[in-house]
Parts: C-alpha cells; sequence; structure tokens
C-alpha cells in the first residue's frame, strides 16, 4: 500500500492581530484616563481608575470606601440662620413703630408751634429730630428757658420718658462772637443751653443715661450767617431720637495694632 502524504500544517500567520489587538485596547485606555484627568473631579477618576484595574486584572476593588461622603447639613444648622434673621427683623419693625409713635406725640404737642416756623419735627434714617429756634427759648446771649416755653420742653418730656431711645441735646450758634464772664465764646453758650434742655428732661423723669448735651457753637450752621434771617436760623436747639441703641465698646490693646493698620 503506497504511503499517504503527510499534509503540511500550516503555520497561522494571523496571530499577530491578537497582540495587535492588546495594544489598541490598552492605547484606548491610556486615552481614556487621560480624557476623563481633564475632565472629572477626583472622585469620579477614581471610579474610573478602578473600573479599568478591575476589567483588565479581574480584581474585585471596593471603590465605595474611596468615595467621598458629603453630608447634607442639619435641619438645625439651616433653620438658625433664618429664625436669627426673622427675630432681627421682628426688633427693627417694633423700633420703628415705635419712633413713628414717638413723632406723631411730639408733633401733637408742638403742633401750634410747628404752624408758627418755630419747631421742625424731621425723620431721619437714624431717628427723629426735633429743631427748635432758639429765640422761643433764650433771651440773646442767656441759657435761661423763656416761662411760656417751659410746658413746651416739659410735653416733649412727658413723650420721651416711657421709651428707651437714645437722646442727644445739641446748641447751636450763630457767628457772631460772644465775650460775657459768664460765656467766654460760643462754645461755652451753646453748650450751656443744651445741658439746660438737659436738665430740664431729667428733671421731668427722662433716665440721665439716656441723655447727652453737646455744644457745637456756630460749627454745623444750616443756612449761611450772611443775613439776619439765616443767623437766626442758625441759632437753634436740636433734640436728636436715635433709634439705634448703641453697642458696647471692645478695649483694644497694643496686639490688635497691626490689623488696624490693614
Amino acid at each position: 500500500m503506497a504511503r499517504r502524504k503527510r499534509e503540511d500544517e500550516h503555520d497561522n500567520h494571523e496571530r499577530w492581530l491578537v497582540s495587535y489587538a492588546d495594544f489598541i485596547t490598552l492605547l484606548f485606555a491610556f486615552f481614556v484616563v487621560m480624557y476623563a484627568l481633564s475632565t472629572v473631579n477626583e472622585g469620579k477618576y477614581r471610579i474610573l481608575s478602578d473600573s479599568m484595574v478591575s476589567a483588565f486584572r479581574n480584581v474585585q476593588i471596593n471603590t465605595a470606601a474611596q468615595l467621598p461622603v458629603v453630608m447634607p447639613p442639619p435641619i438645625s444648622m439651616i433653620q438658625k440662620p433664618n429664625t436669627a434673621i426673622k427675630a432681627q427683623e421682628v426688633v427693627k419693625q417694633k423700633q420703628r413703630d415705635k419712633m413713628r409713635n414717638v413723632a406723631k406725640d411730639i408733633l401733637e404737642v408742638m403742633a401750634p408751634l410747628i404752624e408758627q416756623g418755630k419747631v421742625r419735627v424731621i425723620e431721619t434714617s437714624r431717628g427723629v429730630t426735633i429743631e427748635i429756634n432758639d429765640s422761643i427759648l433764650f433771651s440773646p446771649g442767656q441759657a435761661l428757658l423763656q416761662p411760656p416755653l417751659i410746658k413746651a420742653m416739659r410735653a416733649i418730656a412727658d413723650v420721651l420718658v416711657p421709651t428707651e431711645f437714645p437722646i442727644t441735646i445739641e446748641g447751636h450758634t450763630d457767628n457772631v462772637p460772644i465775650k460775657t464772664p459768664q460765656f467766654p465764646s460760643n462754645w461755652e453758650l451753646s453748650a450751656v443751653r443744651a445741658t439746660t434742655v438737659l436738665r430740664l428732661f431729667a428733671d421731668s423723669g427722662v433716665a440721665a443715661e439716656r441723655l447727652t448735651a453737646i455744644g457745637y457753637a456756630d460749627t454745623r450752621p444750616v443756612e449761611p450767617n450772611l443775613l439776619a434771617d439765616g443767623r437766626a436760623r442758625n441759632r437753634r436747639v436740636t433734640i436728636m431720637i436715635d433709634s439705634a441703641v448703641p453697642e458696647k465698646g471692645k478695649e483694644l490693646g497694643l496686639e490688635t495694632q497691626p490689623a488696624l493698620l490693614q
């Protein structure tokens, strides 16, 4: 019997495709990682990196432990600021209502003098200001209240007694100098006039710790002092009812100086 020729075994010339496919896969993975680094945050990058390692090495990796956990703030932390803001608004509204009532009462008790143009009541962002022409309060060059005005000033004091607002009484003069044994200059005259009104308020029951008297002389005119009408307008006593309660001060030490200079 004739011997059958053994067929030649053919070499597999396509084995290189396996290596090429592995290379392409790794290259693709590399570009995916590079793209992920440029577009995602650290947490997402860790998820992607662990997924790639798990796919190529068949290793189970617990990624949950590596993820940052962001806990929502407690409900109490959210509600407290809103509650504080609402409480402050309620307090401010009550202060505004009280100040409006004070202004209304002052307008009523001073109505005759307001009609004569001797008194002005001004509402500002700080509170209420009562501006009184000194010609009805004091004689020229004097600091004693004229009897007809004592009743009116006590009526203002009666309005202020039940309130808690700080009160500043300012004395103002024109630029005509004065030089007497009692008042060497307009500074003394304006200060004593303001103090006279303060003493009347205190004697009428207004708490002394709420009262402040200041003399400005002719340094804060409201009209030019060129004409007689302007000088008469500048001679005045101003009663400022402040809606803001003064805060307690904080003592500064030498160690705070660098912070103050910044």
